[in-house]
């Protein structure tokens, strides 16, 4: 019997076992680190660690330390992988894989624990970009993990309707150029002329180029609202946003002669040179068109002068026998005077 407690007393040993942070004592008469383990029912796999080996021999008051491995999906600045640690806790994990910059950016807290399921993890480390914003160019150290944390950091203020590239919710890149483009815009009410149309009606009992005012046509009215954009304060375009019309337009009715016929000759102009003037104000050409005026046509009128003797349109839409007879006319009424530099040449012989 003395034997046998002697026996039970030398092969009975007290370890210390501590299992991933958790330690505690154990009574044991395995003689190997793996026998302690397999009487605790622990089983080691491929990740773990073991400290000593499985097979070291355990001996009174062994320290046998046990770090279960732990998965974890992590993405490193774009770049994902699938890693194995046997630490407890995020910042534990960072130290193991080497990636001990304070200033990283990590999706988890460094103090948040690891299970044995694992977690997936986004470190991003400090990238160099440029922000240009407001007139101003920032050279910046971050490690935001989106352009709209990167822009809260430096202080950027957005306004709704202002625009940034890339996009708030990307992530910086080293290198990356932001560009913050202020939006401004400013609604106006604008007062808008609407177009008469014309319709004309032949009449067979007027000359081709005579035309007889039925209707006036009037221009209806609308009221416009705008609204005006200017990007960083630069001009960049208008909106219409709303419009409404006040008053209908009046559309023109106007006869128009088809009876063929020539020019009269109006008396007391017909005789004189008209062809020296022509040759003067154009070279002759009932199509010419100077922008000094704008003058057009042979004896260059000015549209308006043109609408005052009967012409309709402006002249290089008239014939060159319709041009005479209404230079003609307007010498008859105001003289040579019209003319101030080529009208001597109406006197040409």
């Amino acid at each position: 019997m003395v034997a046998g407690v002697t026996a039970f007393v030398s092969f009975d040993k007290t370890v210390q076992l501590t299992v991933d942070g958790k330690t505690s004592k154990v009574h044991t008469f395995a003689s190997s680190v793996s026998g302690v383990l397999a009487r605790q029912g622990i089983t080691i796999g491929a990740h773990d660690s073991v400290v000593p080996e499985p097979s070291a021999r355990v001996g009174e008051g062994q320290r046998i330390a046990v770090r279960f491995g732990r998965p974890l999906d992590l993405d490193v600045d774009g770049d994902n992988r699938k890693v194995w640690v046997t630490a407890t806790n995020v910042n534990e994990a960072l130290d193991q894989l080497g990636l001990r910059d304070e200033n990283m950016y990590v999706s988890a807290s460094r103090s948040e624990p690891i299970g044995r399921k694992g977690l997936a993890l986004r470190v991003l480390t400090p990238r160099d970009v440029t922000v240009i914003a407001d007139g101003r160019t920032r050279h910046l150290v971050t490690a935001a993990g989106t352009i709209r944390e990167l822009l809260l950091e430096t202080g950027i203020v957005l306004a709704p309707q202002d625009q940034v590239n890339p996009q708030l919710q990307a992530t910086p890149q080293d290198g990356s150029i932001i560009r913050v483009v202020r939006i401004q815009s400013k609604l106006i009410t604008l007062k808008v002329d609407i177009p008469f149309k014309t319709t004309k009606i032949p009449d067979k009992t007027m000359f081709s180029w005579e035309r007889k005012v039925i209707t006036k046509g009037v221009p209806g009215v609308k009221e416009v609202t705008v609204s005006l954009l200017r990007r960083d304060g630069k001009p960049a375009g208008k909106n219409t946003l709303a419009s409404r019309v006040l008053r209908q337009p009046v559309n023109a009715v106007v006869r128009v002669g088809t009876k063929a016929g020539k020019f009269a000759m109006v008396p007391g102009a017909s005789r004189l040179n008209w062809a020296a003037l022509a040759m003067c104000e154009s070279h002759g050409n009932p199509r010419a068109v100077s922008s000094a005026g704008p003058y057009y046509g042979m004896y260059q009128f000015s549209a308006s002068t043109w609408h005052s003797v009967g012409g309709h349109g402006v002249p290089t839409d008239a014939s060159a026998e319709e041009q005479t007879y209404r230079a003609q006319l307007l010498y008859k009424r105001d003289g040579a005077h019209q003319w101030p530099v080529c009208g001597r040449h109406l006197y040409d012989k």
